[in-house]
C-alpha cells in the first residue's frame, strides 16, 4: 500500500464506511462518480436535487482513480478527494467514498457496484448520470449488469438525447452549463471562479496552486 493510501485509511469517513457496509439496514443510496477535477456547484446541485426528489437517504460521491473515458490531466487523488470533502462536509447526507482510489487502476462503475452489492446487498443504489453520460452509457463496461445492480437516474439537460437504451428515472435540475474543464480553463487564465466552486475549494486550489498550467 502506498503512503497516500495509508494516510487516507486513517480518515474517519473510511472507518465509518466499513462499519456502514456491514451493519446498517437497507438504505436508498445515490451514487455519483466522476473525476471531480475539480468538484463544482453543478455536481452538488444535481446531487441535492436527486437526493430530495427521490427521497434518498444519502448520496455518495465516489471519485475515479483513473477514468476510462477521459484524458484530461488529473491532479492527485489526494487533492481531488480533499476538495470533495471540503465541498460536501456541510451536508450530513453527502458522503465521500474512496473505494475506487483504494482499488487502484482504471475505475469501472460495474466493479464498484459489485463490491457494494456484495458488502451491503440490502441497500438500493441509484446511479446518477448527467445527460451526456446517459447518451454514452451503452459504451461503459458491462452496462447491462450495471442496470441490474442499480437504478439509473438521469439529470435532464436541454440539448442532450432523452431516449436512453436502458430504463431510466429522469430528474429535473437547474440548467447550469458548467464543467470541470471550464473551471480548469478559468483558473489557468486568471478568471474568477467565485460562486462556481465552493469557497473552501477555491481556498484549497489557491493554497496548493492547482490548475495553474
Amino acid at each position: 500500500m502506498n503512503n497516500y493510501a495509508k494516510c487516507i485509511e486513517k480518515k474517519p469517513t473510511v472507518k465509518v464506511e466499513k462499519q456502514e457496509l456491514k451493519h446498517k439496514k437497507g438504505r436508498q443510496i445515490g451514487i455519483m462518480g466522476g473525476t471531480f477535477n475539480p468538484v463544482h456547484i453543478a455536481h452538488l446541485i444535481a446531487a441535492e436535487q436527486v437526493l430530495t426528489k427521490l427521497r434518498l437517504d444519502e448520496v455518495w460521491f465516489i471519485p475515479d482513480n483513473i477514468p476510462p473515458h477521459k484524458n484530461a490531466p488529473l491532479v492527485s487523488a489526494k487533492d481531488r478527494a480533499t476538495m470533495l470533502e471540503l465541498a460536501t462536509n456541510d451536508n450530513p447526507r453527502f458522503r465521500v467514498k474512496l473505494l475506487e482510489i483504494f482499488r487502484g487502476g482504471v475505475s469501472y462503475t460495474v466493479d464498484t457496484l459489485k463490491y457494494l452489492k456484495e458488502k451491503a446487498p440490502q441497500n438500493n443504489y441509484y446511479l446518477i448520470m448527467g445527460s451526456d453520460q446517459v447518451d454514452s452509457f451503452h459504451t461503459w463496461k458491462q452496462p447491462d449488469q450495471i442496470a441490474r445492480m442499480a437504478t439509473l437516474v438521469g439529470i435532464r439537460r436541454p440539448g442532450y438525447p432523452q431516449n436512453p437504451q436502458y430504463p431510466m428515472i429522469w430528474v429535473d435540475a437547474p440548467n447550469i452549463q458548467l464543467s470541470s474543464t471550464d473551471i480548469r480553463r478559468a483558473i489557468a487564465t486568471g478568471t474568477s471562479i467565485r460562486y462556481l466552486v465552493p469557497d473552501s475549494v477555491i481556498d484549497y486550489i489557491q493554497k496548493k496552486g492547482l490548475y495553474r498550467g
